[in-house]
């Protein structure tokens, strides 16, 4: 089996339903490139690592699916386009440099309810790629 970038796995209507189940569904979704245990670009690894020291419960859904038709449909639910973008609770929070700057600001644990005292900061994150 060979990856081919230009296939479409999944339909717009079925992206649409995935991201809206996705953010209903879950305490914290992350829509990224790649999973978890392989992201597929630097802004993406940078997002679930920094989320992953607050919470392992973390939900991701890989946009890589249908590039295009996950835009159209975060866009929706966020005004932005770019993946990859973090919910919690229903509530866009932003992409890799937002999550980077409420984790800098000591404000990323009270998104994530979460008690600051209690997390493992992990220098290996700050690295976009």
């Amino acid at each position: 089996m060979t990856f081919d970038p230009s296939a479409q796995g999944l339909d717009a209507d079925a992206v649409q339903e995935r991201v809206d189940d996705a953010i209903a569904d879950n305490e914290v979704v992350l829509f990224m490139k790649g999973s978890a245990m392989m992201p597929q670009c630097g802004y993406s690894k940078r997002a679930i690592g920094i989320l992953q020291q607050y919470r392992d419960d973390v939900e991701t859904v890989d946009a890589l699916q249908n590039l295009d038709a996950f835009r159209a449909a975060l866009n929706e639910h966020s005004g932005w386009e770019t993946i990859p973008q973090a919910f919690v609770d229903g509530e866009f929070i932003g992409g890799s440099d937002i999550i980077a700057e409420l984790d800098e600001r000591g404000e990323l644990a009270e998104k994530l309810g979460v008690d600051p005292d209690e997390v493992e900061n992990d220098a290996a994150t700050d690295a976009p790629f």
